[in-house]
């Protein structure tokens, strides 16, 4: 998949189910919180510079990776 850069945004992300099924298996939590719906003007670049305050990197890169692969 084209991350345009990490400029992708989370409601392109969740509107391709490949994409989505990523983000189930890795962060089931996010999947089910309320604000995901509003979230979908938000960049993938913008999530992961939020997400290295409570994600390893390590798992953010093989986030990216498997989103690449799919």
């Amino acid at each position: 998949m084209n991350l345009k850069n990490n400029r992708i945004t989370v409601g392109e992300l969740m509107d391709y189910e490949p994409a989505k099924a990523v983000f189930q298996k890795r962060f089931p939590m996010v999947m089910r919180h309320p604000m995901l719906g509003a979230a979908r003007t938000v960049t993938l670049e913008q999530v992961i510079a939020v997400a290295k305050g409570y994600i390893p990197e390590k798992k953010i890169q093989e986030t990216l990776n498997e989103l690449q692969k799919v």
